[in-house]
């Protein structure tokens, strides 16, 4: 198969790139479009054979459910059976933006997209082009990250394309992500409200705008049915082994990596290693938003540039790390 990529950065070539992209969708095709938070797999939500497609593509474990994705508020309650006081709160305050909301589904949400579950992930994402397509093809989208499954999620069109072409018809580049990590996901389906995926939203923002608190992450409910992607155990992981470690020197961080490779790459943000003996050192923002926007893109670098270990510097323990932190480990997990 032959994998089109289209660029956006006219107004002539984004009209052109919604136009294809509605049209392979229509037609039950997958598609790598761009979002603010990392580029995603895109099918007909309501298409049971075209969600089939990215499973299959992505090598996606079967109770992995796939976040809905959605082009106003009125196609969001569509989805969903029943919309709360907290679901309009958030979408208020958040929407458009990087926060899925996890509902009881509507009767029209296909199984396979909730994994069999009783509850849909909905988001209406900010980015321009993948609300441009959702108004145009007039259904919502279901799109996990446009990645092999485990893999470390693509913050650009580049990243797509190593891992997927020549398995889908059309990549569309709209740039880097913005955010660079997965959204948050917040469980409104239950009284006690969870948070059932860390993201850049902290639960404190969530908490002070629907007026009670929210519950920490748990990955299932009673059946064991997961609500949420983003909650196996290993995921978005790098080729390369990752380590997250602290260190004050040079010789501290020598020391801890004694029995791992000479090529190592180091990702650093505070404590800068100022000599060699590294197959790299990449020095990384202390922004917290910075951080997030580069740190994907960083471990597909690394991988590219061979590393056979890459270890990390440990991240502040601040709630506004959360996000960044729940990643590295579930990248980091054996």
């Amino acid at each position: 198969m032959k994998t089109e990529i289209l660029s956006t950065h006219t107004q002539e070539l984004f009209a052109h790139a919604v136009y294809r992209a509605v049209e392979l969708l229509t037609a039950g095709e997958v598609v790598a479009l761009p979002t603010e938070t990392v580029y995603g797999l895109a099918a007909n939500a309501l298409d049971t054979e075209a969600v089939a497609k990215i499973y299959s593509i992505k090598g996606r474990p079967s109770h992995n459910p796939i976040i809905v994705h959605v082009s106003d508020l009125p196609m969001a309650k569509r989805c969903v059976a029943a919309w709360p006081t907290s679901a309009e709160k958030l979408a208020n305050s958040f929407w458009p933006g990087p926060l899925t909301m996890v509902l009881p589904r509507a009767k029209s949400i296909p199984d396979i997209v909730t994994a069999g579950g009783e509850t849909v992930g909905v988001r209406l994402p900010s980015h321009p082009f993948i609300q441009a397509v959702i108004r145009e093809c007039g259904f919502p989208l279901a799109a996990p990250s446009a990645n092999l499954s485990n893999a470390i999620s693509p913050t650009s069109a580049e990243h797509v394309s190593k891992q997927l072409s020549g398995k889908i018809r059309l990549i569309v580049d709209g740039g880097s992500s913005q955010v660079g990590i997965e959204s948050a996901v917040i469980d409104l389906s239950t009284q006690g409200h969870r948070v059932l995926r860390p993201g850049m939203i902290h639960a404190e923002s969530i908490a002070a705008v629907i007026g009670q608190g929210v519950l920490n992450e748990s990955a299932g409910d009673k059946s064991g049915t997961l609500r949420s992607p983003g909650m196996l155990r290993k995921h978005y992981s790098p080729k390369a082994k990752l380590l997250i470690l602290e260190w004050k020197s040079d010789a501290e961080l020598k020391s801890r990596m004694m029995h791992h490779s000479s090529r190592a790459h180091i990702i650093a943000h505070t404590s800068i290693p100022s000599t060699g003996g590294f197959g790299g050192v990449s020095v990384m923002p202390r922004d917290v938003a910075a951080f997030a926007r580069a740190i994907y893109a960083e471990l597909h670098r690394c991988d590219e540039a061979g590393a056979e270990v890459i270890i990390v510097e440990a991240l502040p323990n601040q709630p506004e790390w959360r996000g960044v932190a729940d990643r590295l480990g579930r990248a980091a997990a054996e």
